[in-house]
């Protein structure tokens, strides 16, 4: 068994507000910056998920609709991959194309 190692640093200003994020892990190669994360955890004890939700000051509108969009439709896919549930996720993925035509990320 072998295991691997991921690094968030997250640089905050005097608010405590994200100013930047980098995010490194040796089967990556180098370090990497970003401008938002979501982080999902299941906690087993609590029979819930926690999370961590952030996003630098210079993240636009525009880029975070598109960060969700895609966050619930590749959350989509492994929703599919760990229960085969077909049905709910042809439902899903109906919903969040017109959604994202709403939301102005897809035409």
């Amino acid at each position: 068994m072998t295991s691997s190692e991921i690094k968030i640093k997250v640089t905050v200003d005097e608010n405590h507000l994200p100013h930047q994020i980098v995010w490194e892990a040796p089967d990556a190669g180098e370090t990497s910056a970003c401008k938002s994360m979501m982080l999902a955890l299941w906690d087993e004890k609590e029979n819930n998920t926690m999370r961590i939700d952030l996003w630098t000051k210079d993240m636009s509108v525009d880029e975070m609709k598109k960060f969700f969009h895609q966050n619930i439709v590749t959350l989509t896919d492994t929703y599919l991959r760990a229960t085969g549930d077909e049905a709910t996720v042809k439902d899903i993925r109906n919903y969040m194309s017109e959604l994202g035509k709403r939301m102005g990320v897809l035409a």
